[in-house]
């Protein structure tokens, strides 16, 4: 089996990066990804800025229709992964407050 991190997903990692707004990604994950696919990491980002919250796996489940497995997997990657939900959540947090009105990116 193919590690994750190689030359192959360094390629997508740099497309991803060369995105300039919301519309191109729209336009290039909705073709990299079937509509399902974009449907379950939106319920996944959803839980993990839930669980940062401290809402209880219950409500995520009932909130997402995600199972508890997949929300248990989500906390342990924002608690002990890689630090990039974490990244994400501060940053897109700063992004908030940070502008006008409060609304940041949203």
């Amino acid at each position: 089996m193919d590690k994750w991190d190689n030359s192959k997903t360094q390629k997508l990692w740099r497309a991803i990066l060369a995105l300039r707004n919301i519309q191109e990604a729209k336009k290039f994950f909705r073709d990299l990804l079937t509509e399902q696919e974009i449907r379950e990491f939106a319920k996944r980002w959803d839980a993990a800025q839930m669980l940062n919250k401290k809402i209880p796996y219950s409500e995520i489940a009932q909130k997402t229709g995600l199972s508890s497995t997949t929300i248990a997997r989500i906390s342990k990657w924002l608690n002990k992964g890689m630090g990039g939900y974490r990244l994400m959540l501060k940053r897109l947090s700063h992004h908030r407050n940070s502008s006008p009105c409060g609304k940041g990116l949203y």
